[in-house]
């Protein structure tokens, strides 16, 4: 008596077949733009890949810390707005796609185009500039960055109705030109900031940081930026990330003092202790003042 061979079939294939055939797509999306960018450097500003990952489903903004822990790093340049930074000296960051430096009358943003908010804004303030920045009045004319490519940038739809308010990171309070308060309204200098904690206890932070600077003898350096702990929620449209964080790293030039302000991105938050520079890197990645 013969017997047949039975043939197991594997359970979901067709779900398995789709999951290589993506995995298949969006390696020949990165391999292609990376063999673009090589063969045509001119292209590695203009190119992200970013967008197509998106479009294939593999988008999801996350955060790059695991590859600066690996100590894959970046240098940034800035040679626009070196003054900005310490010593003249632009920060080394955590690698990672679709990273844009932008230069303005008052600040430095490096824009991140996965998450459509910045990784950092840097100011130089004193005492003379905010004496100044008390005579300029705010304009809250908000308005998407045209110098970002579409597929990285922040729209003012996105924001509508989210239920975020546009969180200033260069504070329009610390504007001391007419220019400069026009264009600390841009959407690259916001992060979705839920609306107590904007007006609560980082109102409070950023106030506290002018009265220290009113008082300091020179400039004062302030990086203020998002964190984003695991997968970062998103609004709008254009899936702008939503930070579970923020911080705003105080740095005197005189005294070489520093101190980084760390807040929960929730309406409970309080103005507590500041964090050292160095835990702050340990969280961040984020290398932006000079060694040594």
């Amino acid at each position: 008596m013969s017997r047949r061979k039975s043939r197991r079939r594997p359970s979901n294939s067709p779900g398995r077949f789709r999951q290589f055939l993506r995995a298949l797509a969006v390696s020949a999306a990165v391999s292609f733009t990376a063999a673009s960018c090589i063969l045509n450097p001119q292209l590695r500003e203009r190119i992200s890949v970013a967008p197509i990952l998106e479009h294939l489903g593999a988008g999801a903004y996350a955060p790059a810390v695991p590859e600066a822990q690996a100590g894959a790093y970046v240098q940034t340049r800035f040679d626009g707005c070196p003054q900005f930074f310490p010593g003249a000296r632009a920060p080394a960051v955590p690698a990672g796609p679709a990273l844009r430096e932008l230069c303005y009358d008052a600040f430095a943003i490096l824009h991140d185009g996965r998450a459509r908010t910045p990784v950092f804004v840097a100011q130089r303030l004193n005492r003379r500039m905010l004496a100044g920045a008390s005579s300029i009045a705010r304009t809250d004319r908000f308005f998407a960055e045209a110098r970002l490519p579409g597929a990285e940038r922040a729209e003012l739809d996105d924001y509508r109705n989210s239920g975020y308010s546009r969180g200033h990171m260069a504070p329009a309070g610390d504007m001391h030109t007419q220019a400069a308060m026009e264009q600390s309204f841009s959407l690259a200098n916001m992060v979705p900031q839920d609306q107590r904690h904007n007006s609560g206890a980082w109102n409070k932070i950023e106030n506290d940081t002018r009265s220290y600077i009113m008082r300091a003898q020179g400039d004062v350096y302030v990086f203020t930026g998002p964190v984003y702990a695991g997968r970062a929620a998103t609004i709008g449209a254009g899936r702008v990330a939503v930070p579970t964080h923020l911080y705003k790293l105080v740095y005197d030039a005189t005294t070489k003092r520093s101190w980084v302000h760390w807040q929960a991105n929730s309406p409970d938050a309080k103005a507590g202790a500041p964090i050292g520079y160095e835990e702050f890197v340990r969280r961040t990645g984020l290398r932006v003042l000079p060694a040594g």
